[in-house]
């Protein structure tokens, strides 16, 4: 039996309206820079980003009375509000059949190696609070009739932590958070683009005092980009991660992060060879994850060629139907690609195959109004005859129905309701799709306070590095939750965001817009869409998910040459608008020698496949089968244990980019807290270690 849910349910968890921002408080401050008027705008702290982990550090400043300011590039139209899948996961603290175990949960966030074992335990600790805030926000989380939130297992999550509100989950977080943040009174700066952090004396990397903006409603005759200064003490970047780095990407499209913003200024990255790459539909259309009941369904997945010919691919890597049929409904919760699972005819043979479709030029469809199609010479596609883990599912769910389609209707009829909106029926016609870039999880290097090596300056959300290599489905958004929280408290405890700043720093702001005029030059050859078109295409071809040690070196070679050529010969642009994309992309530029540089560092020093990635060696042995035998141009190196134990470090330098390791934090699991001996501590603020970093 379908579940029937009434269509004024489905609009309103597929159709979120975003809250209306109030009037923009205008400047009343110019100052004359380099022959500029720049408008001047001050603020105790500034946050660069508007999605749910900015929106949650803002919130959380004002509410302790710190003075902030959000600068966006584009209000709700980030990958927290634009982005998700069937039913969005918000991992959760509790487990499927016990209480909270917070220990248990930091295990399993950081399984997959390279990271923080201390910022592990940071994000278990911290997700009931942050759930319980977003339940008081208004955030309508499924509960079963006793109060208990409804869970399921998504991927890398083995006893079932995650919970949703739909596809929009991550937006109606927005929403929340946005109506919070509006009701606070807190300024928002629209259609205004960070291009460049500001730096005065301190230490050894400086600290923050302020950031230059390009500001679309600031440009004038005298102002040509519209460029705009914001004095600040402290920073925040909380602009999510470079989602314009791959040509194949389910990022909303204009999604650039901070990462190259951020090495300009010395702040170290880590991890940056980890991202996740998986099946969704292109960007080009309506870019949307196919994780979860899209595959949980089990529908017919095939391809077309250029003169239309049909071909069941899947039926050439796997044995028999019940082994196809299984593994692709394994991706539903198995959905990021991993090397390993392109093993013993695991669910990654079914990303394998479709990214080989798609490198052979042929486009590769889902059809939910076929079953699977039988391996040739095997028995037919049945339900009677799927792996324990599917038959189970399926059973407990009670999506028995004869076809794909009112399999998924009965499941989560959601899923169908969204790309309906986006004006393609599922239900009616094939469904293309690829294998994407989705997620950075490497980015700024964090402490357990988001404090980078940055004086005053901040990282949360996929900006912050604190992912290791693999993280159950959801942990993102909870970590930028949580991170948004701490950060804010640590910012508040510090009283450094208290005050508006009355600093000059002229020198800083002029010596910024040099740097952006050196940039600009009408005279360049190259162009904005010659530079993105080079670096996407670079990254999808050599650093996608398949990676040859040789390719690999020789695009770094190549990120080098253009990084060198854009030094010499600047960007060209047409209009003033397009002057912000060429900043953008210089910094992408930066971001993507960034990450092949550490990911050749890593290579050279025998480093293996895990995660996203499997780097392929003929001398490797790992071997991926096929129906028709070894896929021996795929034979790839094992991941070596000892570099689960540390992360990546890059740093930019006028010479190039410094790479070292360092070991993972640890956290003592036997430590215990006592009262009276630890309240002091939370008393007098030393809990922040105010005076390190």
């Amino acid at each position: 039996m379908t579940i029937d849910v009434p269509q004024h349910i489905l609009d309103a968890l597929t159709d979120v309206d975003m809250p209306r921002l109030s009037p923009e408080a205008m400047s009343s401050e110019i100052v004359r820079l380099a022959g500029t008027d720049v408008p001047v705008y001050r603020a105790g702290c500034v946050i660069v980003g508007s999605g749910a982990a900015g929106l949650r550090a803002a919130v959380e400043l004002k509410r302790r009375g710190d003075d902030v300011a959000i600068v966006s590039q584009s209000a709700w139209g980030g990958t927290s509000a634009c982005s998700g899948s069937d039913k969005q996961t918000l991992h959760t603290a509790n487990t499927a059949d016990q209480g909270d175990n917070y220990k248990a949960m930091a295990r399993a966030i950081r399984a997959g190696g390279a990271m923080d074992e201390d910022t592990a335990y940071v994000e278990a600790v911290g997700s009931p609070r942050m759930m319980a805030s977003l339940q008081f926000l208004g955030l309508r989380l499924p509960q079963e009739p006793l109060g208990g939130t409804l869970r399921y297992q998504t991927d890398h999550d083995e006893v079932g932590r995650a919970t949703s509100c739909g596809p929009r989950t991550s937006r109606l977080m927005v929403k929340v958070l946005a109506e919070e943040a509006i009701r606070l009174g807190i300024p928002f700066y629209n259609h205004a683009t960070v291009v460049k952090i500001l730096k005065e004396e301190q230490g050894a990397a400086g600290r923050v005092c302020g950031v230059l903006v390009m500001k679309a409603g600031h440009r004038a005759e005298k102002n040509l980009l519209g460029l705009t200064l914001f004095v600040c003490n402290v920073l925040v970047l909380a602009a999510g991660g470079p989602g314009e780095l791959y040509r194949d990407s389910v990022y909303p499209n204009g999604c650039f992060g901070s990462l190259g913003l951020a090495l300009e200024s010395g702040i170290e990255l880590v991890n940056l060879t980890e991202s996740q790459f998986g099946i969704g539909t292109r960007r080009e259309g309506f870019p949307w994850n196919l994780s979860g009941t899209y595959m949980q369904a089990i529908p017919h997945i095939f391809s077309l060629d250029a003169e239309g010919n049909e071909h069941h691919f899947l039926a050439e890597y796997y044995r028999t139907t019940q082994e196809l049929a299984s593994n692709v409904f394994r991706k539903g919760y198995q959905w990021p690609f991993h090397s390993t699972r392109m093993l013993d005819f695991g669910s990654s043979l079914v990303d394998l195959a479709i990214y080989r479709e798609t490198i052979a030029g042929r486009q590769v469809f889902m059809d939910f109004n076929r079953n699977p199609l039988p391996v040739p010479g095997d028995l037919p596609f049945s339900l009677a005859r799927l792996d324990y883990d599917a038959s189970q599912y399926l059973g407990n769910a009670g999506a028995i129905q004869e076809m794909p389609i009112d399999r998924l209707r009965h499941m989560n009829p959601l899923s169908i309701e969204l790309y309906r909106r986006y004006k393609i029926d599922i239900a009616e016609q094939p469904l293309e799709f690829a294998v994407n870039n989705q997620h950075m999880n490497g980015g700024i290097m964090v402490d357990t306070w988001g404090r980078s090596n940055l004086a005053g300056c901040y990282a949360i959300g996929e900006a912050a590095g604190t992912h290791g290599v693999t993280r159950p489905g959801g942990a993102a958004l909870n970590a930028g939750q949580v991170f948004g929280t701490r950060v804010a408290e640590h910012i508040s405890a510090s009283q450094e965001a208290r005050t508006r700043p009355g600093a000059d720093i002229r020198i800083a702001a002029e010596q910024g817009m040099a740097e952006i005029s050196a940039l600009l030059r009408s005279d360049s050859e190259l162009t904005v869409k010659a530079v993105r078109s080079e670096v996407q295409a670079r990254m999808s071809d050599k650093a996608g998910l398949i990676c040859d040690p040789g390719n690999v070196t020789d695009a770094l070679q190549e990120a080098r040459l253009l990084n060198k050529r854009i030094g010499e010969h600047g960007i060209t642009y047409d209009r003033a608008a397009e002057a912000t994309r060429a900043v953008q992309w210089y910094q992408m530029a930066i971001a993507s020698e960034a990450v092949l540089a550490a990911l050749d560092f890593f290579i050279a020093n025998g480093g293996g496949s895990r995660g996203a990635r499997a780097i392929c060696d003929r001398n490797g042995d790992s071997l991926p089968l096929s129906k028709s035998g070894p896929l021996e141009e795929l034979r790839f190196r094992k991941e070596r244990e000892e570099h689960r134990r540390e992360q990546i470090v890059v740093r930019m330098s006028t010479e190039g980019f410094d790479i070292h390791t360092r070991r993972n934090r640890t956290f003592d699991e036997s430590a215990k807290c006592f009262f009276e001996r630890d309240w002091p501590a939370w008393l007098t603020g030393r809990i922040y270690d105010l005076e390190t970093r």
